[in-house]
């Protein structure tokens, strides 16, 4: 019995859901927000000024963190769930009323209340799959009218978008095959032979009458064994890809860009601790 509770256990809290982390408005960080940013994030980073060289690691690499997690929460706050262009306000209400009918019937203490709440939370759904399915009947409408006028007018390229986009079918575009003589080839079974033969002529070319010297390589390398510098910080900060999501610090590459010389400096203490202790932050793994 006690095994088959303890199972029970350990599988019910194994199947929960993660939750889903949120993610910083990054796309208004710029003009004054940009500026507002730059500002809070360095008075944030004052005290951290101050640290201890004994302090470890990972108290070192969590205040930091702290930082720009505050100052992205502060200023540029959560992004708002987005919903599609023909989705009417009226569709947009339902659903605000769904979610409050959901969280009364999560709160409903008795049964007959929780029932009731679930009646009407019932009801809501449906108003909203009817509300939703006139939208989009719309939308259609719309699009057609739309597509009718384009190809009155002659305007082919509207055509097409619009065409595109009630279909609702993307096709990813192929890159046209040539054969030797330089013409196109549309033949499925035609390209993947033609692939063939031009890897099977490229990878079996006879060898070079006149091989190239190679010298032999040095044994010693001049490789640079010092901590990082404020300067190749300051580099690999400019690298980072934007509209890329955060990792398990939260933090996006839009905030470290924000204002890169201040990244820089607070992150050159924490990257040589990391550097000649060999420890790093469980973030980072």
């Amino acid at each position: 019995m006690l095994l088959g509770k303890l199972k029970l256990r350990l599988k019910k809290q194994g199947n929960r859901k993660e939750v889903l982390r949120k993610r910083y408005q990054v796309n208004c960080l710029n003009g004054a927000t940009k500026e507002d940013f730059k500002l809070c994030l360095r008075n944030r980073f004052q005290p951290l000024a101050s640290l201890e060289e004994e302090e470890d690691v990972e108290t070192h690499w969590s205040r930091v963190k702290s930082a720009f997690t505050a100052t992205c929460e502060e200023v540029l706050g959560y992004q708002k769930k987005e919903y599609n262009e023909w989705i009417s306000q009226k569709s947009l209400d339902l659903i605000e009323r769904r979610r409050h009918l959901k969280e009364q019937v999560n709160s409903s203490r008795t049964r007959r209340s929780k029932e009731e709440k679930m009646e009407q939370y019932n009801l809501a759904a449906k108003d909203i799959k009817v509300s939703i399915k006139k939208d989009k009947e719309s939308s259609k409408k719309t699009l057609t009218e739309k597509a009718e006028k384009a190809a009155t007018a002659g305007h082919i390229k509207i055509l097409y978008q619009t065409t595109k986009t009630l279909v609702e079918k993307y096709t990813r575009s192929e890159m046209p095959v040539k054969d030797a003589g330089g013409k196109a080839i549309f033949e499925k079974d035609a390209q993947a032979a033609r692939w063939i033969e031009h890897f099977t002529s490229l990878l079996n070319s006879p060898l070079p009458t006149n091989p190239p010297e190679i010298l032999e390589a040095r044994r010693d390398l001049p490789i640079n064994c010092d901590t990082p510098s404020h300067r190749e910080i300051v580099d690999a900060i400019k690298q980072l890809n934007q509209g890329k999501a955060a990792g398990l610090d939260l933090i996006p590459p839009e905030a470290l860009k924000a204002d890169v010389d201040t990244t820089a400096t607070f992150h050159c203490p924490l990257f040589a601790k990391v550097w000649t202790s060999g420890k790093y932050p469980i973030d980072w793994k």
